[in-house]
């Protein structure tokens, strides 16, 4: 599989198999993505990864928390701007209608859809979750780096035949998540992953998300137009 392949072929996949990941695997994605680039070559990611009776200890405390305490854990960063506009604000709820119409999920059907979002804490069925921190001293620029160090983990993982979706929900239950992975205080918690084999048998996998044309957001000067 090549770059554009990879690319091409990665979703955010919410619906896996529970066939085992191997360990080998693992290690060669994590270690491989470190080749990202980072401001000042600071390498400010710290990641966990998880499977087995550590994942599904935490998926207990998730499923007890949300059946006894719904309430999100305090807030450490704002996952979207307050007061979304256009047009991202269509864009972000679009992909939401296009997911829950092919669950069969109505916009009245509140319950359905609050349980397809405490999916997330599953992991979506996926036998790997991946947990990415940061310490919590670190501005802009070093968060920019996790994203390019979490997008070389997903392409690599397509290189292996594996799929992933990337979660900021956790983000919402930082302590439950953190009672698990006893971080060092100074860390904060970006986002988790589902790692697996997608089930390709299940009507969600066929989502795909838009994207803009190239025209709609890059300009190009300088060029000679044929």
């Amino acid at each position: 599989m090549d770059v554009s392949e990879a690319i091409a072929t990665r979703r955010s996949v919410r619906a896996f198999l529970d066939t085992a990941v191997p360990e080998a695997v693992l290690h060669r994605v994590i270690a491989r993505a470190a080749r990202a680039p980072s401001g000042g070559n600071l390498q400010p990611w710290r990641i966990y990864v998880l499977t087995g009776a550590p994942l599904t200890g935490l998926k207990a405390r998730m499923r007890k928390r949300l059946a006894t305490d719904p309430s999100p854990d305090p807030c450490e960063y704002a996952i979207y701007p307050e007061n979304l506009w256009e047009p991202y604000r269509t864009r972000r709820y679009r992909v939401g209608e296009m997911m829950y119409a092919l669950l069969g999920i109505s916009r009245e059907q509140r319950e359905a859809r609050i349980a397809r979002f405490r999916a997330n804490y599953d992991f979506f069925g996926a036998p790997v979750g991946l947990f990415c921190y940061i310490d919590r001293r670190m501005g802009p620029p070093q968060w920019s780096d996790l994203g390019m160090y979490l997008q070389n983990v997903m392409l690599l993982l397509r290189e292996e035949g594996l799929d992933s979706c990337p979660q900021e929900s956790w983000s919402t239950y930082n302590r439950v998540v953190a009672d698990v992975l006893s971080p060092p205080p100074e860390l904060m918690l970006f986002c988790g992953m589902a790692i697996g084999f997608a089930d390709a048998t299940a009507p969600v996998s066929r989502l795909s998300a838009e994207r803009m044309a190239p025209d709609e957001f890059a300009t190009f000067l300088g060029f000679n137009t044929p």
